[in-house]
């Protein structure tokens, strides 16, 4: 491993660098946009379509239908799945809040379960105590790159009659137990916002699954509610995919595969060079999982401290996520308190998120921990 002092002067490591993802794929996004400017397709379309049909081979799922943000394929994914004010859905508190104000803005009530402490994921041995009449289905998040432990979920789901929607919006490509995320429950909502592990040049979104009925329904919401055009089978939304972003996120689909790689061994490198530093945990990967490490996310002390020592030193970092949604003034009127899910506090207080993308190097791993040794040190 590669070492360097950590107050050698240097170029800054930014937290997550896109120019440097974009800078060779730029002559085949000029292309794509001055396609669809000649054509003037600009919704829907072959982009639009073509897209669809391969992040759904890619993911492995029957189908795939592109919306306009991963909050949208949530929203509509349960609209999809039959959400009706009064249901209950069982979610984690640790998670971005667009897990969560899509079920409350279709009228559905929070039920949250606290996390697993080694992945960060929903436990699935605390779901079963969760469920009440009232419950109609869990939505586990595939958090930081990671898998949610799928088959316990499912068990309890086909015993209790309940649905199962992934929110895969920061695991493109992450495998659980062989499979990838997105064709293991019902339905499953991506995110393509561009600091994604497959990423938009803007907003962007998808619901893959197998059933071609739910896909349907998906379909129409994202349209106003229209099968055809003028023809409404229900209200819907306008939370159509964007053509030209579809267009490039066809050009950036075969590099996925490369690109996890490339975070892999990063986060490899990572591993190795934090070792033995006290008060410092880095991620652990479940035996049944393939993380993508959208976010590298490490536990450590004196937290706030540290950001501002690497931040000295010109060390990009972000916080993911420093308070659990049951603590957030958005969520007050539900009445939870400091100590209800212990894991989710305690560990949300010690996160830091280190600078993960593809194109790190080496040296730049080395610099980082480095950096971090020193403030221990």
């Amino acid at each position: 491993m590669a070492t360097m002092t950590a107050g050698t002067s240097a170029a800054p490591i930014p937290f997550l660098d896109l120019v440097a993802q974009h800078r060779g794929l730029e002559n085949q996004l000029v292309e794509a946009f001055r396609r669809a400017v000649q054509g003037a397709r600009f919704i829907n379309g072959p982009e639009v379509i073509g897209f669809e049909q391969e992040f759904a081979t890619f993911v492995g799922a029957g189908g795939c239908v592109g919306v306009s943000s991963g909050t949208d394929a949530l929203r509509f994914a349960l609209g999809a799945l039959g959400l009706r004010p009064g249901d209950e859905v069982i979610t984690t508190p640790h998670t971005f809040i667009a897990t969560t104000e899509a079920v409350t803005q279709a009228g559905g009530t929070l039920r949250f379960v606290d996390v697993d402490e080694r992945t960060m994921t929903i436990d699935p041995k605390l779901i079963a105590s969760a469920v009440t009449p009232r419950t109609v289905g869990i939505l586990p998040v595939h958090l930081y790159g990671h898998p949610a432990d799928m088959d316990p979920i499912l068990g309890l789901a086909r015993k209790k009659g309940l649905w199962v929607l992934e929110d895969a919006c920061q695991a493109h490509g992450a495998k659980y137990r062989g499979r990838q995320v997105g064709a293991i429950g019902d339905l499953a909502a991506f995110s393509f916002y561009p600091g994604k592990n497959l990423g938009a040049c803007g907003d962007a979104g998808a619901v893959t699954g197998g059933k071609a009925e739910l896909l349907d329904v998906v379909r129409r919401l994202r349209e106003h509610g229209q099968g055809q055009k003028y023809y409404h089978d229900t209200e819907g939304y306008t939370g159509r995919l964007d053509a030209i972003q579809a267009a490039f996120l066809r050009i950036k689909l075969p590099h996925l595969a490369g690109w996890i790689d490339g975070r892999r061994r990063a986060a490899s490198w990572y591993g190795e060079a934090l070792a033995g530093i006290a008060g410092v945990q880095t991620p652990q990967e479940a035996e049944w999982a393939n993380h993508v490490y959208h976010l590298y996310v490490i536990r450590v002390d004196h937290r706030a401290d540290l950001q501002e020592h690497l931040g000295r030193l010109g060390i990009g970092t972000g916080l993911h996520y420093p308070l659990p949604l049951h603590l957030q003034r958005a969520y007050v009127h539900l009445g939870f308190k400091r100590g209800t899910f212990p894991v989710a506090e305690r560990t949300s207080d010690r996160l830091l998120s280190l600078p993960m993308f593809a194109e790190l190097t080496e040296g730049d791993v080395a610099r980082v921990a480095d950096a971090i040794r020193s403030f221990y040190r």
